[in-house]
C-alpha cells in the first residue's frame, strides 16, 4: 500500500475515532472504544483496504494515535466528542512543552493554552516533539515551556495518554514561557 493511502486512512481513522464516528456509521462507548470490525468495514468500503492493512497502519503509526484491545479500537487522545479515556492523574515532569505558531502567541499569552474543541490541551515531554507538532502548520514556530511542577502544586491535574502525550484541561498564562529560537532550532 502506498504511503499516501496509509496517511489518508490514518486521517480518516482520526476523524471517525476522535470527532465524527457517525461518518463511518460508528458509535463510541463512554471510553472512546468502537468495534474494530465495523471500523474495518467502513475503511474497506472507502479505501478497499483489508483488516490486516488497518492493523499494520495502526501498528506502524509513528505517533501511536490508536489502540486495539481485542475486538475494539480507539484513538488514544485528541477527542472533540465527550469521552472518558479512563486515565488516572499522573505527576508530570517538572517542565513540559507545547509547539505552536507565532500567529497564535498573543491569544495564548492572554488566555493561556485552552483545549479549543478538544477535551484536553496536549503537551510534550521534550522540545523535539514540540517542534514537530509546531511544524505541522505553516508559519514561524514557537515553543512554549510549561511550568508543570508549579501547576501540579497549585492543583492542576495531568494525565499521560497511552502514546506519551501529556494532557491537562488548561494552562494559565503565568505557567507559560516562550523559548528563544536558539533554544529549539
Amino acid at each position: 500500500m502506498s504511503l499516501s493511502k496509509d496517511i489518508q486512512i490514518s486521517k480518516f481513522m482520526s476523524l471517525v475515532l476522535r470527532h465524527a464516528p457517525h461518518e463511518a456509521g460508528l458509535t463510541l462507548d463512554e471510553n472512546g472504544w468502537t468495534d474494530f470490525n465495523k471500523l474495518c468495514a467502513a475503511i474497506q468500503a472507502k479505501f478497499g483496504t483489508s483488516a490486516a492493512e488497518v492493523v499494520r497502519i495502526i501498528d506502524e503509526n509513528p505517533k501511536k494515535r490508536f489502540a486495539i484491545d481485542g475486538d475494539r479500537v480507539r484513538a488514544v487522545q485528541g477527542h472533540s466528542v465527550e469521552i472518558d479515556l479512563g486515565l488516572s492523574p499522573s505527576i508530570p515532569p517538572t517542565v513540559l512543552y507545547h509547539g505552536t505558531k507565532e500567529e497564535f502567541l498573543p491569544s495564548i499569552l492572554r488566555e493561556g493554552l485552552i483545549s479549543q474543541s478538544r477535551q484536553h490541551v496536549h503537551l510534550s515531554k521534550d522540545i523535539e516533539t514540540a517542534v514537530i507538532v509546531a511544524q505541522r502548520r505553516k508559519g514561524r514556530s514557537v515553543i512554549l515551556r510549561i511550568d508543570s511542577e508549579n501547576m501540579t502544586k497549585n492543583g492542576a491535574l495531568f494525565f499521560l495518554s497511552e502514546n506519551g502525550v501529556w494532557l491537562t484541561s488548561h494552562v494559565l498564562p503565568r505557567y507559560l514561557f516562550q523559548l528563544n529560537e536558539h533554544e529549539f532550532s
